[in-house]
């Protein structure tokens, strides 16, 4: 991935839904007048001007961010067709070009799969780097785990409450003593990734960082750093739990590098090599095979413990930044700059079964419901898609909205969607309900 700090706030600027503030009015160009993001204590308070939206309220036609089409010189269906046209999508491998239209599926859009519920103003998930956007995490369907500038929050959908739980903008240092942990902690770490499960929270920063928290204890409980290499980002980490029951997560880097942490004995357990920078990697169900994407085109399946390859992924066309396995272990998905998520089988790897095309960008995440029913697949800004497993990908639901996408999560019981929305005056925590369909059940009465 890239690590050039000028490229990275040259992209952030123009991703921003301030470049289209000449015709949106004033609403859109309060942020130009902050010096940076941060400026403010943003997750505390929100703009008084856009309120929270509740689903009540969209069916009675207000716009679920609170956005005033009305008063602003612009229509929504306008300004929608200018950021189709203008949004620029990031590449690594400049005239890399598309995969062709008759190689992707056409999508039967129209699906109603989860409906809007809630827009919370208060909770505003912020970006730190433009490819990295892993930083949205559910652990039931209330309780959100996101980044906000240098705080990491938990957000209650339940009681409304918003928890800081780590701020990185000072230091921070373990509390618990274990082999391998920096005392000395660090300071003024640039949180890139996050992930949260079994009461686990790992952040991961910029200069290589691993900060682990226990949800049920005090403070920080373990810190180190994958490498002192100049190229040392965190792109991606993962949590799991091995055959032993024991829990591990999985640090992928820039620096080529993949690690297998045991949170159990808080060590290293496996580091694995390869020829390019790694921006994700997604462990299978039954713990046997790592899928390794990153800074190449070509993906790779391999064996996640010895680290050797069991096949090459080909098809995409730029540098991937996404993966996700089914929970039947037999298929999975993959997110790539070349607007497109491939989908799988791993009985036959020589091909993608299904490729799936985005509206403006990169896939930048893909997350399937623990029931292997959905998939959704969120690109860079507006857009994420939630397809049919079931219907083989034939069928999709298409939630539109306008800013930047920091992270979607599906909630273990696959109850609820979240989505988080950076946007400077619009930034905002999107809450979805999984609708189900009783007709079944009305047929018996």
């Amino acid at each position: 991935m890239s690590h050039n700090h000028e490229e990275v706030e040259e992209m952030t600027d123009d991703y921003d839904m301030g470049e289209a503030g000449d015709e949106t009015g004033d609403e859109y160009h309060e942020r130009e007048g902050r010096e940076s993001d941060s400026d403010d204590d943003e997750f505390s308070h929100s703009n008084s001007k856009v309120t929270d939206t509740s689903s009540a309220q969209a069916r009675k036609g207000k716009d679920i961010q609170g956005i005033p089409w009305e008063r602003l010189s612009i229509s929504r269906e306008k300004y929608r067709q200018t950021r189709l046209e203008q949004y620029k999508n990031y590449e690594n491998i400049p005239d890399s070009g598309e995969a062709s239209e008759k190689e992707c599926k056409a999508t039967q859009k129209g699906g109603v799969y989860y409906e809007f519920w809630q827009n919370t103003r208060s909770v505003k998930s912020t970006i730190l780097h433009f490819q990295l956007r892993n930083l949205v995490w559910a652990t039931s369907k209330h309780d959100v785990y996101l980044m906000s500038h240098f705080s990491v929050l938990h957000w209650s959908a339940l009681t409304g409450q918003l928890k800081e739980l780590v701020n990185v903008q000072g230091h921070v240092a373990p509390r618990e003593k274990h082999p391998g942990s920096l005392a000395e902690g660090f300071s003024q770490t640039q949180v890139s990734t996050l992930a949260v499960r079994d009461n686990l929270l790992v952040a991961g920063g910029f200069q290589g960082e691993l900060i682990c928290k226990h949800l049920d204890r005090e403070g920080v409980s373990f810190c180190c750093r994958t490498t002192y290499d100049d190229n040392a980002i965190t792109n991606a980490v993962e949590i799991y739990n091995s055959s032993s029951g024991a829990v591990h997560f999985i640090a992928s880097n820039n620096d080529c590098g993949v690690r297998d942490y045991d949170m159990e004995r808080f060590q290293l357990s496996k580091h694995f090599r390869f020829q390019w920078p790694v921006n994700h990697t997604s462990l299978s169900p039954d713990g046997k095979l790592l899928i390794i994407v990153g800074d190449d085109p070509e993906g790779m399946v391999i064996d996640a413990n010895s680290g050797k390859v069991v096949h090459k992924l080909h098809g995409h066309l730029d540098y991937s930044f996404a993966s996700a396995w089914h929970p039947n272990g037999l298929t999975f998905a993959t997110g790539n700059q070349d607007k497109t998520c491939r989908v799988w089988d791993i009985r036959n790897l020589s091909k993608s079964t299904d490729v799936l095309r985005g509206n403006i960008g990169a896939i930048r995440s893909v997350r399937f419901t623990s029931d292997g029913q959905f998939m959704a697949m969120a690109e860079p800004a507006d857009f994420v898609h939630v397809f049919d497993v079931q219907s083989g990908y034939n069928k999709c639901q298409e939630l539109d909205f306008f800013g930047e996408i920091s992270g979607v999560s599906f909630s273990p019981d696959t109850e609820t969607l979240f989505v988080g929305v950076w946007d400077r005056t619009y930034g905002s925590l999107l809450q979805y309900r999984r609708v189900h369909n009783f007709a079944y059940h009305d047929s018996l009465f």
